[in-house]
């Protein structure tokens, strides 16, 4: 069974972790690994005209490429990400984004519906109305992710 332990430290001026084991295990590793994500990407810089606006991860439904440039949909609109959609997906939390194409990240956190009936592709539905299809090479992760792997349905 695992202990977890918070000193409290006034004089801390940065939070530390330190995790104590025998030796590494599958655990660890899932641990360090999500702590790891949890210190990632807290805020993105979105561009749009002269405006840069600071755009924190929960409010993103989908980050796209179109026309070789990289986009995150808000409710405020889409703003141009100077990055790579890779490096975007680094810097997400992977527990609330998945990469569902060569061109799509979706925020798990604002999907409203799968629709499986399409063969071999999976139909998204985003909670703004926006609509996106996981493409076949993804299909297997996103089933993976969703707790249905082997499941036709």
């Amino acid at each position: 069974m695992m202990q977890i332990e918070v000193k409290i430290d006034p004089d801390c001026q940065t939070p530390k972790i330190v995790i104590v084991v025998d030796k590494i295990s599958d655990e660890v590793n899932r641990i360090m690994a999500k702590l790891d994500t949890a210190v990632k990407a807290q805020v993105i810089a979105g561009f749009r005209e002269d405006e840069v606006a600071v755009l924190d991860p929960a409010d993103i439904y989908q980050i796209f490429t179109q026309a070789g440039k990289v986009y995150a949909a808000t409710d405020a609109g889409n703003f141009c990400l100077r990055l790579r959609l890779y490096e975007v997906e680094e810097m997400l939390n992977n527990q609330a984004f998945a990469r569902i194409s060569n061109t799509d990240i979706i925020n798990l956190k604002k999907v409203k519906c799968f629709d499986f009936s399409f063969t071999g592709t999976i139909y998204v539905k985003l909670t703004n109305g926006r609509e996106t299809y996981v493409s076949r090479r993804y299909v297997g992760k996103i089933k993976d992710l969703l707790g249905i792997g082997g499941n036709k349905k």
